[in-house]
This record gives structure tokens, sequence and C-alpha cells, in this order.
């Protein structure tokens, strides 16, 4: 299976399955590797956490708390649909080689404007 996802940090998505459905936010972070991204506010999980020392990097003596701890859980990028900047409506994601430089660009296949500028 390839690697390329075509959705970026910074991103604006909405949700189209499971318990968030519908819900939208930012990407903060992009797992290419395992076609995974993490959006900020959606898929929240609550993890157990015992206290332990601190590593010895992050300063020297201090003991990280335990506790319950929440935060994102990623999610799979086929779950999300990218929110056009233009229409503002959830779509896929297509290409268009630009003229003027050659590069390659990203357009949003309902209204076929670019998503980047």
């Amino acid at each position: 299976m390839s690697s390329k996802v075509k959705i970026r940090n910074g991103d604006s998505v909405e949700v189209l399955t499971g318990k968030d459905a519908g819900k939208r936010g930012t990407v903060t972070r992009v797992l290419p590797a395992e076609r995974r991204l993490i959006v900020d506010k959606v898929n929240m999980i609550k993890r157990h956490t015992k206290p332990r020392p601190a590593p010895r990097k992050a300063g020297g003596q201090g003991i990280i708390p335990g506790g319950v701890i929440e935060r994102e859980a990623p999610l799979s990028v086929s779950n999300v649909a990218l929110i056009c900047p233009n229409c503002g409506k959830p779509t896929r994601i297509g290409y268009r080689i630009n003229e003027q430089d050659g590069s390659k660009v990203r357009v949003c296949r309902k209204c076929d404007k670019d998503i980047d500028r």
C-alpha cells in the first residue's frame, strides 16, 4: 500500500465516520507510514498513567505526575475529508500541474479551485 497522504499539517478536515462524525478540526500531525493523522480536539482518549521520574534530558530530578491524561488519538486518513477553503464543503483532493512554474497543486474536486495558494 502506498504511503501517499493528500492531507497536510494545518488543513481543516471533517470526520466522516465513528463517534466524532461531523466534527471539524485542524490537522496537527500526519503519520504517513501508518496512513493516520491527528486532528485537534477530535477522537479524544483517556490514558491512566503512573507517576514516574522525569528523563535526565528534561532537567533532572523532577517527577512526571500520574493521573488521567486526555489526548487526541490518531484517525485513519480514509475517515476524514478535507474542507475546501473556497467552497467550505468536505471534498476529495485532485492534482493539477501549475502552468506558471510547473509545480503540482492540490485541487478541490467539487469547485475545481486550488487548495494550495
